[in-house]
Formats: C-alpha cells, sequence, structure tokens
C-alpha cells in the first residue's frame, strides 16, 4: 500500500464519489453529506496553500483505497484533518492509522501547534485511530445533518 500526495486528474473527484458512495451505503447519509464533502474538496484545490495545507491518496495496485486531508484551522497555530476514508477492501491493515500519521506529521512540519477534527459517533473505527494518537474529545452536539439521531464531535491533540 503506498500513501501518495493528493495530485493527480481524478483525484479531487474519486474522494467526492466515495465518500457519497460508502456513507450512502454504510451509513444512510445523502446528498447533504456528499454536499459538505463536494465544498470541501473544491475549496482544497482551489484555494489550498501548499505550505500548509496537504491531502494524500493511498493506492494499492494503481487504485485508490483510502484519503486524507490537513487544512488550515481555525486559526494559524491551528490544522484540521478532514476527509478520513479507507475503502471497505481497506480497512483492517493499519492503513487508516498511516494516514492520519502522515497527516500529523506535514502539521508538525508545516509549524501547526494543535491539530482538530470533526466527525460523527457512528464512525468507531477512526474514533479508535484518533485516540490512538492522543486525540481528546473536547465537544460534542446533536443534529441532523445527514440524518436524526447524529452526534457530532469535535477532537483536538497537541502537535
Amino acid at each position: 500500500m503506498e500513501i501518495r500526495r493528493l495530485d493527480r486528474p481524478g483525484d479531487l473527484g474519486w474522494v467526492v464519489q466515495q465518500h457519497g458512495e460508502l456513507y450512502a451505503a454504510e451509513y444512510g447519509w445523502g446528498m447533504n453529506y456528499e454536499g459538505l464533502v463536494a465544498q470541501i474538496v473544491a475549496d482544497f484545490g482551489q484555494n489550498h496553500d501548499p505550505a500548509r495545507e496537504a491531502a494524500w491518496i493511498a493506492e494499492q495496485d494503481g487504485e485508490r483505497m483510502g484519503s486524507i486531508f490537513c487544512v488550515r484551522g481555525p486559526d494559524e497555530g491551528t490544522a484540521k484533518l478532514r476527509l478520513l476514508l479507507l475503502h471497505p477492501s481497506s480497512r483492517g491493515q493499519g492503513l487508516g492509522g498511516r494516514l492520519v500519521d502522515t497527516c500529523m506529521a506535514f502539521a508538525r512540519e508545516a509549524g501547526y501547534k494543535r491539530m482538530v477534527l470533526w466527525t460523527n459517533d457512528p464512525l468507531v473505527a477512526a474514533r479508535h485511530i484518533y485516540l490512538a494518537r492522543g486525540f481528546k474529545l473536547t465537544s460534542e452536539e446533536p443534529h441532523d445533518l445527514f440524518g436524526s439521531g447524529l452526534l457530532s464531535q469535535t477532537y483536538e491533540v497537541e502537535l
């Protein structure tokens, strides 16, 4: 499994498509979620600062299997982890941890002092990856953006 920078034609579209399809199949999330992902990806594709923001694709035998983004957070010292995704066939092999480690290492090198992320309570496997790397839950809030009865969660870690 190779982790490379997101920099090839089709990478951005793949991230949106995979998030839309996988989250619909696994959690029943619809167009609102896919639209959010599309906005995050479009913002990155059009406006990212390569010195402070990056994204990666995990590939196996030339097939995309996962993604993660590191973007500027709410202040100059804070990075934001976004769009961690693993195709079901690549799960359980430590790839999610490798993607998060890659993202965190970049954030440190870019001079960020902490990293935050926003997720939802059904994403248990991702939460285990974050907790294993020192992320702490800082807030929770119920919402119905992608379906009923969801609990959004914010985590952060000092880098």
